[in-house]
């Protein structure tokens, strides 16, 4: 509705309403070629079929000749929408088998003794090795074994409205465990290790494809609640699954726009992927003028603490573009932001899905919200696996490529500050990791795995430190007032934060300075200049 009123984007514009898929795929089957049906029975073969929708133009439909479905209506009867690729044979029978020493359909290589993987290695062979996929784009989303658990997170989180996007980029599709130490635990039969495989498969193909010069932008995140972890079965927790699978796909140059469970879907980005934003969005940064005159800075250029400590929220996680597209209303929104200087740190690279989101930030920001980049630059990805040496993937450092990736969007959204870098299971940054965030993220960086703070060249580095998202904003205070006495060799706190509106922001800032009146909330240039500031007094390191 915003974008329908005078002046904006689709103001005038005139809108076609239909009433049953009928009439809307009649009306369109002139820019349909036919269709991709898949297996309802081989769970795998549904994102196999979105792929192959992208790549040759068709729509995928489960194969299900009840009267009344889906397929009954569009291909037996209605528009007769001709079949041009069939994942099971056309009597409904499974073309996939999963049986070790048997060829996998249409190609010669053998079966992987799991009937879920082996329509990956289909695809792989007559898509990706012969160069008709787009490997700069892949999706990472549920495949239909999301109907045995419909009610195990968020009705909505079968995805499905979150492929029109990734289809329309020819993306390949797949939902495979990052776990080698374990089967998959929708898939207990197959040898030890096979998604792990699988998955590993796909993304040198995709690596080799994008000739080590662009990342491979992977749109959604474990399904956790379904598959992979304790709670589905499996040995490993939620958040180690989740760092895994950063962990795996950062040695192949690939990074994730985070569609989590809670609010992970996502519809309509193939559409609004074509929303026009400005050439550039520019930001100010602070000028040790103004942090003098701010009281700051003393007159010779110190900083002046005066038994003050300085705090700065990481208002997140916005590294999902189906997070902010339906948080958007209730914290963006909320009337009391504003009224306080906020860090918003949000991934550039979420641009590319919901572009009208990132635009409406900015042109409805107030003087105190000020963006940064969000978990770890223009996209999620463990950078410590981009560096030399890269023993998962074997291949050479990552660090040029991301920097050039990142570098291009943080020039566009005018960001200079990446407010958190998760390191996870992976290395720490070194000395060639920091020279390459130096190189688009000047102004600061948040790594986990470092000292306290320290200065890289010019570039402030403090370590990440407590989340704070306790509801009840007296509780969310006094740890924070807790955690300041027990950091006193650094007058510097970062404090990281879920999905919480400026009411909430507010409310804890009134019973911190109950509690301790020192603390000071400051916008992101000041915090981060008075920390580069106060690291060239204290010889660049706070161990």
């Amino acid at each position: 509705n915003k974008y329908s009123r005078k002046g904006e984007w689709l103001y005038g514009r005139e809108t076609q309403t239909y009433r049953t898929m009928e009439e809307l795929f009649t009306a369109y089957a002139s820019y349909i070629e036919g269709v991709v049906v898949y297996d309802g029975n081989v769970p795998s073969t549904s994102n196999v079929a979105s792929s192959v929708a992208g790549i040759e133009n068709l729509v995928a439909i489960r194969y299900d000749d009840t009267p009344g479905s889906l397929y009954d209506r569009l291909v037996v009867h209605g528009p007769k929408l001709p079949v041009k690729r069939w994942l099971l044979n056309p009597d409904g029978t499974s073309m996939f088998t999963g049986k070790k020493g048997m060829e996998i359909p249409e190609t010669s290589r053998l079966s992987t003794g799991s009937l879920k993987n082996d329509p990956y290695v289909w695809f792989i062979e007559k898509y990706m090795k012969t160069g008709k996929c787009n490997t700069e784009f892949a999706a990472y989303y549920i495949d239909q074994y999301w109907k045995q658990k419909p009610f195990a997170a968020v009705k909505n989180h079968h995805t499905l409205s979150n492929h029109d996007f990734f289809v329309s980029k020819r993306a390949f599709f797949f939902d495979l465990s990052p776990w080698g130490d374990e089967p998959a635990t929708d898939d207990p039969s197959q040898p030890v290790g096979t998604d792990l495989q699988t998955l590993k498969e796909m993304l040198l193909l995709a690596y080799q494809q994008n000739k080590h010069e662009k990342m491979c932008y992977i749109g959604g995140f474990p399904s956790w609640a379904y598959k992979y972890t304790m709670h589905a079965s499996g040995i490993h927790d939620d958040v180690p699954t989740e760092w895994e699978f950063s962990r795996i796909i950062s040695a192949y140059n690939a990074f994730k726009d985070a569609d989590a469970i809670s609010y992970g879907a996502l519809a309509n980005a193939s559409f609004w992927q074509h929303f026009p934003t400005k050439k550039k969005y520019t930001q100010d940064w602070i000028s040790h003028k103004e942090l003098q005159k701010r009281g700051l800075l003393t007159a010779d250029g110190k900083v002046n603490v005066a038994g003050r400590n300085f705090i700065i929220f990481y208002v997140g996680d916005y590294d999902a573009s189906a997070w902010i597209s339906q948080r958007t209303p209730s914290i963006w929104d909320d009337p009391n932001r504003g009224k306080l200087p906020l860090m918003w740190c949000i991934s550039p690279v979420l641009a590319e899905r919901v572009p009208h989101i990132m635009h409406n930030f900015r042109t409805t920001a107030t003087e105190n919200d000020y963006f940064a980049s969000a978990d770890n630059g223009a996209g999620y990805i463990m950078p410590g696996m981009l560096q030399e040496p890269r023993d998962l993937s074997g291949l050479p450092s990552g660090l040029k490529v991301w920097g050039k990736h990142c570098k291009k969007y943080y020039d566009k959204w005018g960001l200079s500050v990446t407010g958190f870098v998760i390191d996870g299971q992976a290395p720490g940054l070194n000395e060639e990791g920091l020279d390459c965030y130096a190189s688009f993220s000047p102004n600061g960086i948040v790594p986990q795995k470092t000292v306290t703070a320290s200065l890289h060249g010019n570039m402030p580095v403090i370590r990440a430190d407590l989340d704070i998202n306790d509801d009840d904003p007296k509780v969310a205070a006094g740890r924070i007032v807790k955690r300041v006495k027990e950091r006193s060799a650094l007058p510097f706190h970062w404090f990281r934060n879920i999905l919480k509106q400026p009411t909430w922001y507010c409310e804890v800032m009134d019973e911190v300075k109950t509690q301790d009146e020192n603390i000071v909330l400051l916008d992101a240039p000041a915090f981060f200049e008075l920390l580069r500031i106060y690291l060239k007094e204290h010889d660049s390191m706070i161990e």
